[in-house]
């Protein structure tokens, strides 16, 4: 299945920001199936994306959304009925290896829905298939929601009540049979008001989303000290689910949003399928204009935005020189006739909101 993915739109839903601290600027919303529910986990070497959901499902796609494999009993039939595993979080993918969070969840079920009391590490291949568990001990933490892998994949980080827990990943090893794993690391109080759906590293410091009984928030901790910072509040209804950071889609941190509003309002971004809202860092959202000229008297404007290293081209900004106006194409380019030299400078500027203006003068004489 191939999802619609709307790159910069300039009629981007509304969101109330009066709280919002204004660091990330939303560029892009891209359709996903339902099925990719819970979490997203990019596989940037290979250039692909990882999902999982509803509950029990495993899906791939290339970084376009074009869906190239999916299993969906990637958590076995067989693992649910021996152990009571039934549903998965947002995931990671570290060293070849996609790890998963397993929990025991039947709503409405005594012990907040918490049928076994215990969590597990799921492992499966980027082919989608199931390599096996590895238990967490319950004294450490009675279920696993999501996990995230240091950015030198040597840890993996989920959480308990009102800490963050890491756990080496090289004690992941399904093979070791039932023998409980423990945290080698905890930082007390470091879960942000807005709980924990998914997670990402950005920067050094580790992402957490999700929106409690209030907004929408990611927060951003420092895994040295658990210092934490709001980075984006928004009041969308819908349901906050997995975070990821990849260059894709228009944008670098990619926000998961599920039609499933817990106060029954209508969601934000309709019904029937989720959402991926995709933000870049504030100093990454100015628009970056290249000019060259043309004959008789053209002007061609490229707008782009410049993060991960590389930029990308801005579609449906306006650009305006010399009392012309056009929009950019998909290529980033728009034409304006601005007419023969000119004897004094020439501004050109481009908009996009909720992107950031590009501006740039051209000398006189040019043209």
């Amino acid at each position: 299945m191939i999802a619609a993915v709307l790159v910069l739109l300039g009629t981007l839903p509304a969101a109330a920001r009066a709280a919002d601290p204004g660091r990330w600027v939303q560029t892009s919303l891209s359709e996903i199936p339902i099925e990719y529910y819970q979490g997203i986990a990019p596989d940037t070497a290979a250039g692909r994306l990882l999902f999982d959901g509803v509950y029990v499902g495993g899906y791939r796609t290339d970084l376009e959304l074009r869906e190239q494999a999916r299993n969906a009993n990637l958590l076995p039939l067989a693992v649910t009925a021996s152990e009571g595993f039934n549903h998965l979080g947002d995931p990671t993918f570290t060293g070849g290896r996609l790890i998963l969070p397993l929990e025991c969840y039947t709503p409405g079920a005594p012990n907040a829905g918490n049928t076994c009391g215990r969590g597990a590490f799921g492992v499966a291949d980027a082919n989608l298939t199931w390599l096996g568990r590895t238990l967490l001990d319950p004294a450490d933490v009675p279920k696993a929601m999501w996990v995230e892998a240091s950015p030198d994949g040597q840890l993996l980080w989920t959480s308990a009540g009102q800490d963050l827990l890491a756990y080496r990943t090289s004690d992941v090893q399904p093979a070791a049979g039932d023998v409980p794993i423990r945290p080698v690391r905890r930082l007390p109080g470091a879960v942000p008001p807005s709980g924990i759906t998914g997670a990402a590293f950005f920067g050094g410091r580790l992402l957490l989303a999700g929106q409690g009984t209030g907004p929408f928030q990611v927060w951003s901790v420092d895994p040295a000290t658990g210092a934490r910072r709001l980075e984006i509040e928004r009041t969308w209804a819908g349901e906050s689910e997995g975070l990821g950071v990849v260059d894709a889609l228009g944008g670098w941190l990619h926000w998961m949003i599920q039609p499933l509003d817990p106060q029954g309002r209508t969601p934000t971004f309709g019904t029937g399928h989720g959402e991926l809202v995709s933000f870049v860092p504030r100093a990454a959202a100015r628009l970056r204009l290249q000019v060259r000229t043309g004959a008789r008297g053209r002007l061609i404007v490229t707008a782009s935005l410049r993060f991960a290293g590389s930029a990308h081209p801005v579609a449906g900004a306006r650009v305006r020189a010399g009392g012309a106006s056009a929009r950019t194409d998909a290529r980033g380019r728009a034409v304006l006739r601005v007419g023969a030299r000119r004897s004094s400078p020439l501004r050109v500027t481009a908009t996009k909101p909720p992107l950031r203006r590009g501006r740039l003068v051209m000398r006189a004489g040019r043209g």
